[in-house]
């Protein structure tokens, strides 16, 4: 590991000294407008043949840097307007460019963009739904990326669990990828049944693409859903930032040159101010604190290239008493059958992640594109009295070449490898591990054979060393314009992934699941509004099923290496989806509505017969606002979820006389009612948000399900799961050399 370290560092040495040979930018802006002079909004401007660009304004001004000199071409695209360029002479700053762009005529429609499936936040406007931005200013997400994700449709409420849970999928059907490689442990680890939240903050990234299904070839391991997430490039200027908030304090600072810059940041969590304000549900005896350090490198060695290189590292403690899901079980296999029904339960995690990509254009022609990525996570816990240590890495390679044959047709080929395993040891005497290798190759297919009508089949191959076994996975999508702002998109194909690393463990080696999905898309997207409407089907095949007798509803167990089992488990997913957004019916309010229903049965694990999982609601629906108050510069947001109960186990029922009563019961809806608040002000230099949030404002009092267990007198007792906290209250500060913007609260 320490190897490791010193090799990232001496790279990062090599490429800063090569930043150090800087010269000064220069600034190009000004407008777009139609050919009545109205401006055009969310037009993307770029100097051709780089990535030097920006989006326009609501009034259709842009504004951005480039280290570009001499001649060059400015080009202005929206999809509802021809592009337009004209030619530049860079040798200083140029104002009040003026690009004319005409709109189109039904039957000179740009390319269509294949929507199905895919929810993307990036800087493309015919495929932009959420920006960072919006994920960082959704009340009750707390800047988490896949807090934020679970207010569009296909998600679930999580509660207690961590993971995102994606059309009937587990958490274990979710791949969280960045810079195209796989991220070993999303989440921060803690205590069985707490929630914790993702690694994940949106200003990290320029692009966060989410995939409910039928995702890229690229992608494999997931049977349900992709969360694609793409750092920044190249920041615009240097800049430092301080913050405080109830949880800690941070810092973070960008020194940028000509085509390089250097980022670092480091921070101090303790959550005792926090807890000061609000009752838990369950007793800390240890506060959650701990710390973060990261370094970044970005260097563009030519104007269509760029290297980014970055490394993290995150430390954190809790102790928490949690029930203890194994009480009342007198199985001497199980370990922790001896313990109090409740238990001191602590967490000493470690977690160190680095990650290398290179990108580059090749005469206008060819896309080369190689990453690289090392992780590892060690976590010290401690159940009661038996210390609980596990230790997980990951190794992972991409290289992948891309052929633009022309304006309509390109060709993808990759390769991708990935190293990981875990080890889990328990009272230091009993260990499990498993060590896995995955190797894989993929091509796509991007063709649009007219302007209506765009295609991407693919093909991905993968291998599997521990299970000795591959699969191929064809996929398809396809969209086709319906309208100048609408269009329909189909998606399908294959998915396959190992099963869950508690059997691997175990030294079990069943077949890989296999899961296939149907998807049909109908979106409209026009004058800032977007409509969605989807619906899906998946079927589940090749599922591990255990061969019992009875059915055991604690979610941390232990898998015996004993078990019997097969891959005869099967299930289904259905359902339809609605995505409304409207950012300009009224003046600086934005909003959405998303709603979700699902139909779903399973039968896998030690499920005793077909049933809708515990993790599902059938019915979801979210209400997302945002508001800007000019005069007194505020944004005001406001989020409201709510779900219908999801199923939970009663062992009251006598499930073999009466196998339909198996997860019958249903717990009582979810309300959520979360409020945020952001005001912008300035001390000389420093620009500076204070910001507060509160989620479940009325307190409602939300249950995820039911443990049963049993008195000293042998009666049934029945206890609600609950989350750590029903209310929290969340306010700070963060300073900036760099001024906000208003979207930006």
């Amino acid at each position: 590991m320490l190897k490791t370290l010193h090799t990232t560092l001496l790279l990062l040495s090599i490429l800063l000294l090569q930043g150090l040979f800087a010269s000064a930018q220069h600034r190009i802006s000004g407008r777009v407008v139609d050919d009545k002079q109205k401006p055009v909004r969310g037009a993307s401007v770029y100097l051709d043949n780089t990535i030097d660009g920006a989006t326009a304004d609501s009034m259709g001004y842009f504004s951005f840097t480039t280290t570009e000199q001499g001649n060059q071409t400015i080009v202005a695209s929206e999809l509802t307007h021809t592009t337009a360029g004209m030619p530049l002479v860079i040798i200083g700053d140029i104002k009040d460019i003026v690009l004319v762009l005409k709109p189109n005529k039904a039957k000179d429609l740009d390319a269509v963009v294949i929507t199905a499936g895919a929810f993307d936040a990036s800087n493309d406007k015919g495929k932009t739904v959420l920006k960072p931005l919006d994920i960082v200013t959704t009340a009750g997400a707390n800047a988490d990326v896949v807090k934020a994700l679970q207010t569009l449709p296909g998600t679930q409420q999580t509660g207690p669990d961590n993971g995102l849970f994606v059309r009937g999928g587990d958490a274990n059907e979710a791949a969280v990828i960045v810079d195209g490689m796989v991220v070993q442990n999303a989440f921060f680890s803690g205590a069985p049944g707490v929630a914790t939240r993702s690694r994940f903050g949106a200003f990290q990234y320029q692009g966060v693409s989410f995939s409910s299904g039928g995702y890229s070839a690229r992608y494999g391991q997931a049977l349900s859903g992709v969360l694609e997430l793409n750092t920044v490039d190249l920041p615009e200027k240097s800049n430092v930032n301080l913050g405080i908030n109830m949880g800690g304090i941070y810092a973070s600072g960008i020194k940028k040159w000509k085509k390089s810059s250097l980022e670092g940041g480091g921070g101090y969590n303790n959550l005792t101010p926090f807890f000061s304000l609000v009752n838990t549900n369950f007793k800390f005896y240890k506060v959650p604190q701990g710390g973060s350090g990261n370094v970044r490198y970005v260097w563009k060695p030519t104007k269509t290239s760029i290297l980014k290189a970055s490394a993290n590292m995150t430390q954190n403690t809790t102790g928490v008493g949690v029930p203890n899901p194994s009480a009342g079980d007198s199985s001497t296999f199980n370990p922790f059958a001896g313990q109090p029904d409740t238990v001191n339960f602590l967490t000493n995690d470690l977690n160190i992640y680095s990650n290398i990509s290179y990108k580059n254009y090749i005469k206008n022609k060819y896309q080369i594109y190689a990453a690289a990525s090392v992780s590892h996570n060690t976590t010290k816990n401690s159940f009661g009295q038996i210390p609980l240590d596990q230790n997980e890495y990951r190794r992972q390679g991409r290289f992948e070449v891309k052929d633009y044959f022309n304006s309509r047709i390109n060709l993808m080929v990759g390769t991708d490898m990935q190293s990981f395993g875990q080890k889990r040891e328990f009272n230091k005497v009993w260990t499990q591990q498993f060590d896995e290798v995955l190797a894989g190759a993929y091509t796509e297919l991007e063709w649009t054979p007219v302007n209506r009508i765009a295609v991407k089949p693919g093909l991905r191959y993968e291998h599997s060393t521990l299970l000795n076994a591959g699969q191929i996975a064809p996929r398809l999508s396809m969209a086709i314009k319906t309208g100048v702002h609408s269009q329909a998109s189909l998606a399908g194909g294959m998915f396959y992934q190992n099963a869950a690393n508690i059997y691997l463990m175990a030294g079990l080696k069943p077949q890989m699941q296999q899961a296939i999905h149907y998807i049909a898309n109908w979106q409209w997207s026009h004058d800032n509004r977007t409509l969605r409407l989807e619906a899906y089907r998946k079927d589940y095949k090749n599922l591990v099923l255990e061969q019992v007798s009875s059915f055991d509803p604690n979610a941390y167990r232990n898998i015996n290496p004993s078990t019997v089992f097969n891959n005869e488990g099967y299930g289904y997913a259905q359902g339809a989806e609605l995505f409304w957004r409207d950012k300009q019916t009224v003046k600086n309010l934005d909003y959405w509505v998303s709603y979700s229903f699902i139909d779903t049965r399973r039968k896998y694990a030690n499920f005793l017969t077909s049933a809708t999982p515990t993790f599902i609601a059938q019915h979801n629906a979210n209400l997302v606002g945002k508001y800007f108050v000019d005069k007194i510069k505020t944004s005001i947001s406001a989020t409201y979820s709510f779900a219908t109960g999801r199923p939970y186990y009663n062992p009251e029922y006598d499930h073999v006389k009466n196998p339909e009563k198996f997860m019958s019961d249903l717990t009582p809806e979810f309300h959520n009612l979360a409020l945020s608040a952001a005001y912008l002000h300035s001390f000389g230099k420093w620009f500076t948000v204070f910001y507060i949030s509160i989620d479940n404002v009325t307190k409602q009092r939300n249950v995820f399900g039911y443990r049963y267990g049993a008195d000293a007198n042998g009666k049934i007792v029945k206890n609600e799961i609950v989350p750590a906290l029903y209310r929290t209250l969340f306010f700070g500060v963060n300073m900036s050399l760099s001024e906000f913007k208003k979207d930006e609260l």
